[in-house]
């Protein structure tokens, strides 16, 4: 709230429950002083972060916090620079002080900052992201033929392998299929199978689970990967979810 505005209207967003914190350098500001009075009227409880202590303000105030400073950064030793950046860590940890008195949580600090990176890191989910409709899954008799189809119809990279009660027994990807076909012997692909091909018992991910920490399981592993077989708690298997999808999401 501007000082000038309050004086002029805006004092009436000012109630009993509220603490208003007063920012001078000086502690003679006549515009904050004036305020004063309305000020303890209301029984407003006042906060001055001040740089100088024993100014009017400060005996004015319930609280003072020393914000004075030896010289500011401005040449002439006049333009406030060195002590708006010292008000400023102040009121940063006045702010953190109350996070942890009200004991905010990331849920809720994420419901007041939906929107941009930090939001979405908070809110945005592996549901919102995930392929769980026409993704590639085969059962682990199919031929290594079905395999090579699979993963280039889909698209996705890699394929779940699933048994008859949609069970996730492993995924193949492509560099799995690719170093199949470096190894194997030609006269051996006949008998080659999605068993044979895919990873067992891999990483896998909840549906609930944070897109985020989705792109961290990805990525902060010894041998980086850039899909994730999507779970149920049955381990029943819902989907893919690719790191392109989360890195196009704006994480």
């Amino acid at each position: 709230m501007h000082p000038c505005d309050a004086l002029h209207g805006d004092f009436g967003i000012v109630t009993k429950e509220d603490v208003v914190i007063m920012l001078s350098n000086s502690g003679e500001t006549d515009e904050l002083l004036t305020m004063i009075p309305h000020l303890k009227l209301r029984s407003v409880p006042i906060i001055g972060i001040l740089g100088n202590t024993k100014s009017t303000l400060a005996l004015l105030a319930d609280t003072v916090l020393d914000a004075s400073v030896d010289r500011e950064a401005c040449p002439l030793n006049l333009a406030p620079t060195t002590s708006t950046t010292v008000a400023l860590a102040i009121g940063d940890a006045l702010a953190m002080t109350l996070v942890q008195m009200k004991g905010l949580t990331p849920e809720a600090f994420a419901f007041n900052h939906p929107a941009g990176r930090l939001g979405k890191r908070l809110t945005l989910r592996v549901v919102d992201l995930m392929h769980g409709t026409g993704y590639p899954k085969l059962t682990p008799e199919a031929k290594w033929t079905e395999v090579v189809c699979a993963l280039t119809q889909g698209g996705f990279g890699a394929v779940n392998v699933v048994d008859r009660e949609e069970l996730l027994l492993g995924i193949i990807t492509d560099g799995d299929l690719r170093r199949w076909m470096m190894k194997i012997q030609s006269t051996e692909l006949d008998h080659l199978t999605a068993k044979d091909m895919m990873t067992n018992n891999p990483t896998v991910v909840a549906p609930e689970t944070l897109a985020y920490a989705a792109l961290q399981l990805m990525e902060k592993r010894e041998s980086q990967i850039s899909v994730l077989p999507v779970v149920d708690r049955e381990q029943k298997s819902l989907g893919l979810i690719r790191l392109h999808d989360i890195v196009r999401s704006g994480l």
